[in-house]
């Protein structure tokens, strides 16, 4: 059978071409990057290469993608990783209930004797492949390059990575009952990992690196006003500072850029333009989502991270 092949291009013409556009264009889009998460964007987006980025939940790794997508025009597919995953639940499988009514429907209609194996070939076709999101990307379906993103890839197994790593170096997946898929365009591969294990050094090798910190104070508060368009800038800014220093008091899991964001949302709905220390114990919920944590943040004393936030405004 032909192998479904396609020549390999470049990703898009229409990509930044140098660092401060690629800052531009993502914050065009709603994202903030601070100049070194930018210049590995733009390394990744320039060399071809994977970039795995790193970092505590919450600092904005997976948004990286889904903001790429968005400034490329490229197709966002999205690899979801857990504990068990396998390259068929990654890659494609068959569609068996199909095949299988297909068979039927041939034994109905009296084919399967007839041309044995021309039934075989239409139960191994492309009308029964399940493309998973591996296949997809690389997929010779797409004119402008897709945005591959691999989350949370410290959640799979060893054997997932080892599989994926083989996936990455040749860009391409052989069928055996199809043949080879190949890319016409190469995907822009976004890989995240919140460090729960080490990534392989074999993978880590194959890409770019960065390490994702949470924004400083002004860029988390410009982030947040671009996000709740309708939230006080009083308000924005005391959360944004309320939240660094609850970063700082040794939580069981530190606040994020996104409940930063679900905070100033919460307290805009309920009427606030600034924080008091009832309208903080109130919502905690919001940016806590541990009772220990929670119980951690009332011993330090709301009080006192009210007016520490309150005066740095």
């Amino acid at each position: 059978m032909k192998p479904l092949t396609g020549s390999l291009s470049t990703v898009s013409s229409s990509l930044p071409t140098s660092v401060q556009e690629v800052v531009v264009g993502l914050a065009d889009n709603g994202y903030m990057a601070d100049e070194g998460l930018a210049t590995a964007i733009f390394l990744a987006l320039s060399m071809k290469r994977p970039l795995l980025l790193e970092g505590e939940p919450g600092v904005g790794k997976t948004e990286v993608a889904k903001t790429l997508s968005a400034l490329t025009g490229g197709e966002l597919i999205r690899l979801q990783c857990y504990e068990g995953l396998d390259a068929a639940q990654a890659l494609y499988e068959w569609d068996y209930p199909r095949q299988l009514l297909h068979l039927r429907a041939a034994e109905a209609a009296g084919t399967i004797g007839s041309d044995v194996a021309a039934v075989e070939n239409e139960l191994y076709s492309e009308r029964f492949l399940i493309r998973r999101p591996l296949l997809d990307a690389i997929s010779d379906r797409h004119e402008v390059a897709p945005v591959l993103l691999i989350d949370e890839l410290d959640r799979a197994d060893d054997e997932f990575e080892a599989f994926l790593l083989e996936v990455l170096a040749e860009n391409a997946v052989t069928i055996p009952e199809l043949g080879t898929f190949r890319a016409k365009v190469s995907p822009i591969v976004i890989i995240t990992s919140n460090r729960t294990r080490d990534v392989h050094d074999a993978l880590k090798r194959r890409c770019l690196y960065h390490w994702v910190e949470h924004p400083d104070s002004e860029r988390e508060i410009a982030i947040v006003c671009s996000r709740v368009p309708g939230a006080s800038h009083v308000l924005a800014r005391q959360v944004a500072l309320l939240v660094a220093e609850l970063r700082t008091i040794g939580l069981f899991k530190p606040p994020g850029v996104a409940e930063t964001i679900d905070w100033v949302m919460a307290l805009t709905a309920l009427g606030h333009t600034e924080i008091d220390v009832a309208s903080v114990d109130a919502s905690l919920g919001a940016v806590v989502k541990y009772r220990e944590d929670a119980d951690r943040v009332r011993a330090h004393g709301i009080s006192a991270l009210v007016d520490a936030a309150q005066r740095e405004n």
